[in-house]
């Protein structure tokens, strides 16, 4: 029988961050509830190094065209949402910390019924869900996951403005998940980083962000409010 939640990880050149993430994921004492999904692609370098590790380790691995983090996203949410009650996303640089977290987002979600759930993610807390966990039903009704138009960036604010809207998000302050990201001090750049922080590509997303607002988000949570 299918997880109930299963998070997505999208990585590509960071094979040793899915194995941080596993071992984190393990102390937290993560259920049987939560299945771990990584997506890598089929033209990284590092891919032999995913299959060790993932192989190694009973995860579950996609391997694919490279679509960018946002496309990755889609392509198995979408596909995946039929089968779970909620999907997630980790970034490979979070790590799960409190006990259990799983059970305490699939409470928040099953109290939602429909809706989104973040914790703590030791850098932006409350203002900005960096990792996510949504009901499959909020999917399967917009064809997507991340909103049309962001590559990487602002992804996060998308669904930050669409569970505000609907009044069906909640952050869990005590659930921590923590982000071991460069702009919080807990990691180095890589190629990875410098890439999809590079100011020009941090424009077009904060741009494409902006284009979605004005044209597409009004008719986006009008959809999410005939759901409920």
């Amino acid at each position: 029988m299918p997880a109930e939640l299963l998070i997505i990880v999208p990585s590509r050149g960071r094979p040793h961050n899915i194995a941080a993430l596993h071992d984190a994921w393990l102390r937290a004492e993560t259920t049987d509830a939560a299945a771990l999904l990584v997506a890598a692609d089929d033209d990284d370098p590092t891919l032999p190094d995913y299959q060790q590790v993932c192989g190694d380790r009973g995860i579950e691995l996609a391997v694919g065209p490279r679509l960018r983090l946002a496309g990755t996203l889609n392509q198995h949410a979408i596909s995946r949402a039929p089968h779970h009650f909620a999907i997630g996303f980790f970034g490979d640089d979070h790590r799960a910390r409190s006990s259990h977290w799983d059970a305490r987002y699939l409470e928040a979600l099953h109290d939602l019924g429909t809706g989104m759930v973040y914790g703590d993610d030791g850098y932006m807390g409350e203002r900005l869900p960096t990792e996510i966990a949504m009901t499959s039903d909020i999917i399967t009704t917009l064809g997507y996951m991340a909103p049309p138009g962001p590559i990487h960036l602002w992804i996060d604010n998308c669904w930050y403005d669409l569970g505000h809207a609907i009044e069906r998000i909640r952050y869990l302050p005590d659930v921590l998940i923590e982000h071991m990201h460069p702009i919080a001090g807990k990691s180095q750049d890589d190629a990875g980083y410098l890439e999809v922080n590079h100011p020009d590509a941090a424009e077009r997303d904060r741009l494409a962000y902006a284009h979605w607002l004005e044209t597409g988000f009004d008719a986006d949570v009008a959809k999410l409010k005939a759901l409920l």
